[in-house]
């Protein structure tokens, strides 16, 4: 991003912000509260708690941090899991051809639709939501690291070969870095996929978290509070996202750096 676009965001905000709050204002709506009401009501609902706790109330220790805890742990179980999967059946023609039928109808399967059956299998709490986020989030990981794996450079695999090495070290040394930009394109979709998923596993049966809290505010017409867990939601997006696209950046700085010379 050139330096003039990056200004030209930096004064955009500020800019939206102040249309909102004015348009809000003006309007009255009962359902659209102006900016100012929903920081406010973050700030009073989770951010209002004492300097030793890094100013988290006790609604933030109950419903922020197990939200986290839950996005976090499901997304790591299925990037390990699609990774592993991904690449074992993308260099194997076999398995590959025997498992894609089966990839493609279990990723058409909307993920909400499924929480009914892991309800059933995993009854209420945390192991149904860690399995409905999983379930969610590893689709795009393990079909771009199959992507990946499959179409590695030929002349990669012949050179391993006449190095004489083994199937391990062909794997972590050729078939991972070559798939690598591939896999950490389905990691950084799957981020945001597993905001989506515990958000949605949070409003079934659950007693704590955010989706929970913003239900919870849904039936008891806070409107305010509402907003202020779709706020939350979006800064989480942006903040989980910045994250993963700095760690990119310095996983895949060799990758870049080819691509330049």
């Amino acid at each position: 991003m050139s330096a003039l676009r990056r200004v030209a965001w930096y004064w955009l905000l500020p800019v939206a912000v102040l249309g909102w709050e004015l348009a809000t204002r003006s309007a009255e709506a009962a359902y659209f509260p102006p900016p100012s009401r929903i920081v406010a009501r973050m700030h009073e609902m989770w951010f209002s708690g004492p300097p030793a706790r890094v100013f988290l109330t006790d609604e933030a220790v109950a419903d922020l941090l197990p939200s986290l805890a839950r996005l976090l742990a499901g997304w790591a179980v299925a990037g390990a899991a699609g990774v592993a999967i991904g690449v074992a059946l993308g260099r194997s023609r076999r398995l590959s051809a025997l498992a894609e039928p089966l990839l493609h109808l279990g990723r058409s399967v909307p993920p909400a639709t499924l929480l009914p059956l892991f309800l059933v299998l995993f009854k209420i709490g945390t192991p149904m939501q860690l399995a409905s986020i999983v379930y969610g989030v590893v689709w795009p990981v393990l079909i771009n690291s199959m992507d990946g794996a499959r179409h590695v450079d030929r002349r990669y695999i012949e050179t391993g070969a006449v190095y004489r090495l083994d199937r391990r070290q062909r794997l972590f040394h050729i078939v991972l870095p070559a798939a690598a930009p591939k896999i950490f394109a389905g990691l950084r979709l799957s981020v945001s996929l597993a905001l989506i998923m515990m958000v949605i596993s949070e409003l079934v049966g659950s007693s704590e978290g955010i989706g929970h809290r913003m239900l919870e505010a849904q039936s008891q017409f806070d409107i305010p509070a509402m907003w202020a867990g779709i706020v939350l939601l979006g800064l989480l997006g942006i903040v989980l996202n910045a994250g993963f696209l700095g760690v990119e950046r310095v996983v895949l700085s060799w990758h870049r750096g080819a691509r330049t010379t």
